[in-house]
């Protein structure tokens, strides 16, 4: 019996091992999420916004108690490169407007491992047309509604609040309404789906998130946000350091240059030797200063 102790010790390690980061993933979804709204806010949790192919997307929404007048509206949508990320884990990102007493909306949509592109393009859509329609309810202005994101977060926030409703894409959801946005923050996402698809930007996130479709190249030009730059677009602020090597820096340089030449009012806010995210906090004070400034320059608050 002896000679079993340590075999058997062993073993509980490596239960342990197993088990123990998906509880501790949970633990941190419910910390986060009670840290995020404060007593002033009520959670409304896993709202069903699509039924689609026998799937329920859900989204979250935190809305300000006790308010005189409808609040503008943030609707974030997750990273990831269109194949993980979750919901929750975008909280700490939409503290900053909560801090505002702004509503705020985080959404799910089908990752690649459910369904390939461009069905996150038409989710995000669909949960946008749902806010619209529903946004009364909770005391949102839906006249104020900003879309924001980081990395494909970022392209679904841009190519949902710019995608013309002549697309084929923006009739999928069992609203047909036209999708009007206040604002766009675009935290470092791609704005060229066919430029990280293949060539020397080519990053497999993006060869997943197409996978082997017949029409991959063409449902890539689709759903990029540059080819959609005209002149009656929402202001957008692009928020993209220039080193980042998962979504090139030249994304929202060109971006931002398009704009300019329609004359969209747009900035690029640029983060020298920045990374795919992960800035410090001196850089995240900055990013949240110049975020609070373009916001109040177009939504006259």
């Amino acid at each position: 019996m002896s000679k079993l102790k340590p075999q058997l010790l062993l073993i509980l390690v490596v239960l342990l091992v197993i088990m123990l980061p998906p509880i501790l993933v949970k633990l941190t979804d419910r910390v986060r999420r009670v840290a995020t709204a404060p007593k002033n806010y009520e959670k409304h949790l896993n709202i069903t916004y699509l039924e689609v192919n026998n799937i329920s997307l859900k989204l979250d929404i935190y809305a300000p108690k006790n308010n005189n007048e409808p609040v503008p509206t943030l609707i974030y949508f997750h990273g990831g490169g269109w194949m993980s990320g979750t919901k929750d884990a975008t909280l700490s990102n939409v503290l900053p407007y909560i801090k505002k007493g702004w509503g705020v909306v985080t959404v799910q949509y089908r990752l690649a491992n459910v369904s390939l592109a461009p069905a996150a393009v038409k989710d995000s859509l669909c949960s946008v047309k749902w806010v619209m329609n529903n946004g009364n309810e909770y005391g949102f202005d839906i006249n104020k509604i900003v879309l924001s994101g980081e990395s494909a977060g970022g392209h679904l926030a841009l190519i949902t609040g710019i995608l013309p409703d002549s697309s084929d894409l923006y009739h999928h959801c069992p609203d047909k309404q036209k999708i009007k946005v206040a604002a766009i923050i675009n935290w470092y996402g791609i704005t060229d789906v066919v430029d990280v698809l293949e060539g020397k930007n080519r990053q497999d996130y993006a060869v997943q998130w197409l996978g082997n479709q017949s029409d991959r190249l063409e449902i890539a030009q689709q759903v990029s946000p540059i080819n959609y730059v005209r002149e009656d677009l929402p202001p957008i602020l692009t928020i993209h350091g220039d080193a980042d090597t998962i979504v090139p820096y030249s994304h929202g340089v060109r971006l931002h240059q398009a704009l300019e030449k329609v004359q969209v009012p747009n900035a690029l806010m640029t983060i020298k030797n920045g990374g795919h995210g992960g800035f410090s906090h001196k850089e995240k004070a900055a990013i949240d200063k110049k975020i609070d400034h373009f916001l109040g320059s177009y939504l006259h608050q």
